[in-house]
C-alpha cells in the first residue's frame, strides 16, 4: 500500500496510519499541519522502512481528538498510538519538541532521534539567543482569536520566507494546510504556549541514542546556530545546515533532505 492509498479515519480517534516494510519510523508534523506534509518523504522511504505518520491531537483529522494541553500529555499520546517497538523518531518543529521528550522518558522506544527545525528551547533567554523573540508568539496568539485562518497562513509564510522558491513553496503549502481539516484552535493556542514554556536543555544529557539535527540556513523559527548549540547539549549527536532552505527542508528541499536521511539512517 502507497502513502496515497491509505483509508481516511472513520471514528474520532487519533488518526494514525502504517505503510511499508522494516525498521520503523516515526513521523511527527510541527504546530498547524497535518501528515500530509510528509507525502515525499513517505513516499521516498517506505520501500525500506516501515513509516508511521499521525495527525497530533487537535490537528488534522485528529481534530476531535484532545489529550491535554502540556508536552508531557501530548507525548503520551502519541506514544499510545503508535507501535509499540522501538522505532527511528522524526519530529519536525513542535514535533519535534514531542521527540525529545519521549526520547528523554522513554529510551526503550528510540532507535534514532531526527529533529528538524527543531531545539529544545523555542523562545530566546538570556542564556539561549538561538530561538525566536517571545513577541513573536504573543503575536500569533493574539492573531488566533481574530481570524485563525489568516493567522495559519501568516504562520505558513515566516515558515518559507527566504528559502528558494518561497512564492511557489507558500502556495503549495496554503493548498495543503486544510486538506485535512481544520485544527482546533484552543488546541493551536496549547500549542504555542507549549512552544513559550518549553525549556528541555537541562535534560537532553539523558537522550543517548545517536541524534541528527537539520536546520535551514534561512530559518526565521529556528536559528541555525541552534543546531551546533543543541548537539554541544546532547551525547551523541551532529547536524546539518540545509543552505538555500527556511523552516520546512523536507519540502523545499526533498532530494537533499531524503540524501541526509539515509546517510544517517544507513549510519
Amino acid at each position: 500500500m502507497r502513502y496515497t492509498d491509505l483509508p481516511l479515519p472513520d471514528a474520532p480517534t487519533l488518526y494514525v496510519q502504517t505503510v511499508g516494510q522494516g525498521d520503523d519510523l516515526v513521523l511527527l508534523h510541527g504546530w498547524g499541519m497535518h501528515s500530509g506534509i510528509w507525502e515525499d518523504t513517505v513516499e521516498a522511504l517506505c520501500d525500506y522502512y516501515r513509516v508511521t505518520i499521525l495527525d497530533l491531537p487537535g490537528h488534522g483529522y485528529s481534530r476531535d481528538v484532545t489529550v491535554g494541553s502540556t508536552l508531557r500529555e501530548l507525548t503520551q499520546a502519541v506514544a499510545a498510538a503508535v507501535p509499540k517497538t522501538p522505532a527511528i523518531w522524526l519530529g519536525w518543529s513542535l514535533g519535534g519538541l514531542i521527540a525529545q521528550r519521549l526520547a528523554i522518558d522513554c529510551p526503550e522506544r528510540m532507535n534514532k532521534l531526527i529533529l528538524v527545525g527543531s531545539s529544545p528551547c523555542f523562545v530566546r533567554r538570556s542564556d539561549w539567543p538561538h530561538a525566536m523573540e517571545l513577541t513573536v508568539l504573543h503575536q500569533f496568539a493574539a492573531s488566533l482569536n481574530r481570524d485563525y485562518r489568516a493567522t495559519m497562513k501568516r504562520f505558513l509564510a515566516l515558515e518559507v520566507h527566504g528559502s528558494d522558491h518561497a512564492t511557489e513553496q507558500l502556495r503549495v503549502l496554503r493548498e495543503l494546510v486544510f486538506q485535512h481539516g481544520e485544527p482546533n484552535c484552543n488546541v493551536l493556542r496549547d500549542g504555542l504556549q507549549v512552544l513559550q514554556d518549553t525549556d528541555l536543555r537541562a535534560e537532553l544529557h539523558h537522550i543517548r541514542c545517536s541524534t541528527l539535527v537539520l536546520l535551514g540556513r534561512r530559518d526565521n523559527l529556528v536559528p541555525p546556530n541552534a543546531g551546533v548549540a543543541t548537539c554541544a547539549l546532547l551525547p551523541n549527536a551532529r547536524s546539518h545546515t540545509f543552505e538555500h532552505a527556511a523552516h520546512a527542508p523536507f519540502f523545499s528541499h526533498s532530494q537533499e533532505f531524503i540524501e541526509q536521511l539515509r546517510w544517517f539512517l544507513n549510519d
